[in-house]
């Protein structure tokens, strides 16, 4: 199965995973709990594999390859992603690279804008910045206010 045929029905059993109820007058915006529970499943699918199910990244993640890349950080409070603003966050995830970053900052961090949507990518974040404590959560939220793009 391609690529773009199976798309459509993961994206149809994550809709339906995250319980998303449309009104009669239209669809309704998703809360935040089922934005999370989207996130949860494209992270599931797409990031677990290299950052850990737990969020914990692969180990030594701070040491290079011996390609000179770097590995997979934590994405939970241990480690670095949320020093960076959400604008940022999205920009990596998308490209598969850091905006910012130095040329040399080589990863093995695919872009996923070919595999997920907009409103997957902020899910997907929103998912992990839900498993940050509060204090981590209010920290990243002043990064993203003052760092704005």
């Amino acid at each position: 199965m391609t690529n773009r045929a199976w798309r459509p029905r993961i994206f149809i059993s994550t809709i339906a995973a995250a319980g998303l109820v449309w009104s009669v007058s239209g669809a309704a915006e998703p809360s935040k709990r089922e934005r999370i529970a989207v996130g949860r499943n494209m992270y599931a699918q797409h990031c677990a594999s290299c950052h850990g199910d737990d969020l914990q990244g692969q180990p030594n993640w701070r040491k290079r390859l011996s390609s000179g890349k770097l590995r997979a950080p934590p994405h939970d409070e241990t480690g670095h992603t949320w020093h960076h603003p959400d604008w940022q966050l999205f920009e990596m995830t998308k490209s598969g690279r850091n905006p910012i970053a130095v040329a040399n900052r080589k990863t093995d961090m695919p872009a996923f804008a070919a595999v997920l949507t907009d409103e997957e990518i902020w899910a997907v974040l929103e998912f992990i910045k839900s498993r940050w404590p509060e204090k981590i959560r209010s920290r990243q939220a002043e990064f993203t206010r003052k760092l704005k793009q």
